[in-house]
């Protein structure tokens, strides 16, 4: 099998995760001055787990009146924010005014978390003389959290479908990815922890799969998928 030319990776799940839903409410409901005990923290955490709000988690269900704008959430950032402000009201989520904020605090850059061995791939995937790219299906620029975490500078292109218009599975978007890096989609590598990251198969890019998990569950996937494709 050739040696590949470019690693191309998406972001949520795989190179970064949102933190833990218990840290997300907690840091909005401190800065607001409510002075929540554990257990409370902890239900709130499992409710809007379980109506999908936490982006770490799919809803098991998607409420008539949202069911458009969860189609189109990640081509269009008011359609985002109504979506996923929803689903926290969905939750049972007492505080109305603690919707926007929690909302908020999803979307920036000290909600993200990188996997443990992100920058050491991103690290050797640049030392071994490959192109890296990111494709996201995400409604809000994440560069701000790349940045935060070291990951930007070792990045050679960064595809978000919001700002492109596109989003994964659609061959498309993988091969404007491999366009940017300058690449033959057939010379190219994609991990991934969803489905459809495996969109580009059907342009000759090779898919990997690392497990969803949190971050301190899996310190070594990445760098593992790198060295065994380029060991190939």
């Amino acid at each position: 099998m050739d040696q590949p030319q470019a690693m191309l990776f998406d972001f949520s799940g795989t190179l970064m995760r949102i933190e833990p839903a218990e840290r997300w409410v907690r840091a909005v409901t401190d800065a607001a001055g409510l002075a929540l005990d554990d257990p409370t923290v902890a239900e709130r955490a499992r409710a809007l787990i379980e109506a999908g709000a936490w982006y770490g988690a799919y809803p098991t269900y998607i409420p008539d009146h949202l069911a458009e704008t969860y189609a189109s959430r990640d081509l269009d950032a008011p359609h985002h924010r109504t979506c996923y402000t929803g689903l926290i009201r969905e939750s049972g989520w007492p505080w109305p005014e603690l919707v926007e904020p929690l909302y908020d605090r999803g979307n920036s850059a000290e909600a993200w978390l990188p996997y443990p061995d992100a920058l050491e791939t991103l690290r050797e995937a640049k030392d071994r003389g490959l192109a890296t790219a990111l494709i996201s299906n995400i409604s809000f620029d994440i560069r701000p959290h790349l940045k935060h975490s070291g990951l930007l500078e070792l990045l050679d292109a960064v595809v978000l479908s919001f700002e492109v218009g596109l989003i994964k599975p659609d061959p498309a978007i993988f091969q404007l990815a491999c366009d940017e890096l300058g690449v033959d989609p057939a010379s190219a590598v994609m991990i991934g922890d969803h489905a459809a990251d495996g969109g580009g198969s059907t342009l000759g890019i090779r898919t990997y799969y690392v497990d969803l998990l949190p971050i301190e569950e899996r310190p070594d996937a990445l760098i593992s998928v790198l060295r065994d494709v380029m060991a190939s």
